[in-house]
């Protein structure tokens, strides 16, 4: 069955989703950056059936995510890294995984982020590149972008704070 596809809507979140996909994408994506590179590793890793890694690790090719490079011609084995473009989910994923840590784990976090030289729990939060300020609720807003259509610019005349009560 095939799912609709979001990839045209002017939300960038729904956009976003279209792009990675679902579930397997991001575990794909996760053991990636954990250093997995090639299908048996994928495989492994994961324990998926081998005709979804097949066609999410092609899918992650396609969309930029992953590049699929040649390792051997006798057989043919190919390793998969992660594109600029997938390495920029780097903070998406490990916000989704303090989230997870915070709301889906009554027992106590399955897995820690720690910093990589002191061995300290960091907490990821997103923030302004610019200022370095915690994006918070209420104190953060959408606006239409350079990009938006007149139709999303006449919905979106003015900043619309985040986390507000609907009115």
């Amino acid at each position: 069955m095939d799912r609709k596809s979001f990839a045209a809507m002017e939300c960038p979140i729904a956009r976003a989703t279209d792009e990675i996909g679902d579930a397997w994408s991001l575990l794909i994506l996760r053991s990636a950056f954990l250093g997995v590179r090639s299908f048996q590793g994928f495989e492994l890793r994961l324990n998926a059936p081998p005709s979804t890694l097949t066609r999410k690790l092609k899918q992650l090719c396609e969309r930029g995510l992953l590049r699929k490079l040649r390792y051997r011609a006798h057989p043919p084995r190919d390793e998969y890294l992660l594109s600029e473009k997938g390495r920029d989910l780097l903070p998406v994923l490990l916000a989704l995984a303090a989230w997870g840590n915070r709301w889906l784990a009554p027992e106590g976090a399955p897995l820690l982020i720690v910093d990589g030289k002191t061995g300290e729990t960091v907490d990821p939060i997103p923030c302004d590149a610019r200022t370095r300020r915690p994006l918070l609720i209420g104190e953060v807003a959408i606006a239409a972008g350079p990009g938006a259509s007149p139709g999303l610019r006449a919905a979106l005349p003015q900043p619309v704070p985040l986390g507000a009560e609907a009115p």
